[in-house]
């Protein structure tokens, strides 16, 4: 009974007390996950008044973890990887390289060691999924370019501290930190836990990708909601606890291929849904445990130690960032968003201080500053959004140098001297070349109508121009990008585009330039459809409107002549 007790003692508090803090850091627009550590605090150790029960909340914690992983490879997509492979990839390393230096050398000055140092560094250089989905999200950006980008970027950082997490016991064993076979150099310790790995992961492609599925599709034919929900809650932990029994992995990584593998089926979108309460009530009791793990003495004791970590995440962090994005020839306002996406740490970085401390890498006191600067930067985070156009607008008044970065010209950003005549007058400019974008360039093209597409992903308009396609590079919300599709003497302006933020700029640049011109606009949002319409003289396709049209007419026709006066009678 008495432990009993402790179970739900720590589970009520640490929930409940989640809600209340969670309710006022969202009212105070932070996010919500400031909240959930500082109820973390509020019932941890290091302050008076109730205290939970560490080692339960420890166990909730590592539940957590594994759902947490669980959904990070539900929502892993190659395909987004890719579509954005040549700035995601160099540029999260390389600005994990640069972070982790600047970690690692702030670790070293406080005389602390290798090990201690590489945890520390490492720690400080992947930002939280998290927080940064919910500032897309609440800003609108999710769905655009410079959004894919931002979350490729943490794509593979996350791939990358997956391997960290894998590695890390085998360092510590290389390191001495815990029990190392006699005789073993550190290349053995580290190729067995590759081998081990190996192992896993071909496991997992070659039985998981044909069991899993199957096993869900069983299940999906009893018509039992609650038994596919627990069929995939139990895969997650299942195959995470099996992972590491079996192979010796961490339940992170176990977790992370049941949902990567889960993503190929086709029940990956429902079990996506279906999993999501589960998941968000465990990873609130994750961070919760997280900050009961903190002193807030720190803050009091060693303020100068504090302020420079948040400075090597929030300064360090993002002019790495910034350099790099700048260096691959996009736009400063995309490099400004970068930036602010990355100004912060957050699930990862907890962790990796975790396993550090338990494996004897870490010293405590490491974990408590990093606790504490991702408390500072997770809280701040809505600030550096909230600052990207302001900033953009004083540098460009201010620096020549910022000018210059927008001005340059870039051949991907204007149509080439050798574009036909036809692509240039009464043509369609077509912005946004996604799902939407390419079925309408394909009937275009079997019209033979000539269009011009506006797209900001750099790498697919290299991919359009070596098509044959007329494309031009950059934000159609800029004036400059659709001057050079000549919408000036274009009859058509088609929008395909899913995000909202910058239609109405558009068309008013569009308007502007061309009087006459026609505008064609995808939307999602009925209201924000109805204003189109009204204030911009747009034509508005609302996607749920027209696939209920269609649906309806091919019912009206399969149901035949008998319908027609009930149809008629309705209109």
């Amino acid at each position: 009974m008495p432990h009993a007790a402790s179970l739900i003692n720590t589970i009520a508090a640490g929930l409940g007390l989640a809600l209340i803090l969670g309710f006022v850091a969202v009212r105070a627009r932070l996010p919500a996950l400031v909240g959930y550590l500082l109820a973390g605090v509020i019932i941890g150790p290091f302050t008076p008044g109730f205290v939970a029960d560490a080692h339960i909340a420890a166990q909730l914690a590592e539940i957590g973890v594994m759902l947490l992983m669980f959904g990070v490879g539900l929502h892993f997509s190659m395909d987004d990887l890719l579509a954005v492979r040549k700035i995601a990839v160099p540029g999260a390393l390389v600005q994990m390289a640069v972070a982790t230096l600047l970690g690692g050398s702030l670790a070293h000055w406080w005389d602390w060691d290798l090990g201690a140092a590489l945890v520390f560094g490492l720690a400080l250089s992947v930002a939280s999924t998290v927080v940064l989905l919910r500032a897309l999200e609440s800003l609108g950006l999710l769905d655009t370019y410079v959004g894919r980008i931002a979350v490729g970027w943490l794509v593979v950082e996350d791939l990358a501290m997956v391997l960290v997490l894998v590695l890390l016991p085998a360092f510590a064993e290389a390191m001495g930190r815990v029990g190392t076979a006699p005789g073993q150099s550190v290349w053995q310790t580290l190729g067995l836990t590759l081998l081990q790995v190996g192992g896993f992961v071909a496991v997992m492609l070659v039985v998981g990708r044909r069991v899993l599925p199957w096993v869900l599709w069983q299940v999906t034919r009893t018509g039992s909601r609650e038994l596919f929900t627990l069929c995939v809650v139990a895969a997650a932990v299942s195959i995470a606890f099996a992972s590491a029994a079996l192979f010796g992995v961490s339940f992170a990584l176990g977790a992370f291929f049941a949902g990567m593998v889960l993503r190929e089926s086709e029940f990956s979108h429902r079990a996506a849904q279906e999993s999501l309460p589960l998941r968000d009530a465990f990873a609130v009791l994750f961070f919760v445990s997280v900050g009961m793990l903190f002193d807030p003495m720190v803050i009091i004791d060693s303020p100068l130690q504090v302020l420079a970590v948040v400075l090597v995440i929030v300064v360090g962090k993002s002019l790495a960032a910034l350099s790099i994005v700048l260096l691959f020839r996009y736009p400063l306002g995309t490099a400004l968003t970068i930036c602010a996406s990355l100004a912060q740490i957050g699930e990862f970085s907890f962790i990796l201080a975790g396993l550090g401390v338990a494996l004897e890498l870490l010293p405590v006191q490491g974990r408590n500053l990093i606790l504490a600067a991702a408390l500072i930067s997770i809280a701040t985070n809505p600030l550096w959004f909230a600052l990207i156009s302001p900033v953009q607008r004083w540098l460009h008044r201010h620096s020549a140098l910022a000018r210059a970065f927008e001005s340059r010209v870039d051949p991907m950003a204007e149509l080439p001297m050798t574009t036909d005549a036809r692509y240039l007058s009464r043509q369609v400019v077509l912005v946004g070349y996604g799902r939407v974008g390419r079925r309408i360039a394909a009937m275009l093209g079997a019209g033979d109508v000539p269009f011009v597409v506006a797209e900001q992903n750099r790498e697919l308009v290299e991919k359009l121009r070596g098509q044959g396609v007329a494309a031009v590079w950059g934000d159609a919300a800029d004036p400059a990008v659709l001057v050079q599709a000549h919408i000036a003497r274009a009859r058509v302006l088609a929008i395909a585009t899913p995000a909202a933020i910058n239609v109405r700029q558009m068309i008013e640049t569009a308007r502007t330039l061309n009087p006459s011109i026609q505008v064609v606009v995808r939307s999602h949002d009925e209201a924000q459809a109805q204003l189109l319409s009204q204030e911009a003289s747009a034509t508005v396709f609302l996607g749920e409107q027209e696939l209920a049209q269609a649906m309806a007419r091919d019912v009206l026709k399969r149901a035949g002549p008998a319908a027609a006066p009930v149809a008629a009678h309705t209109a």
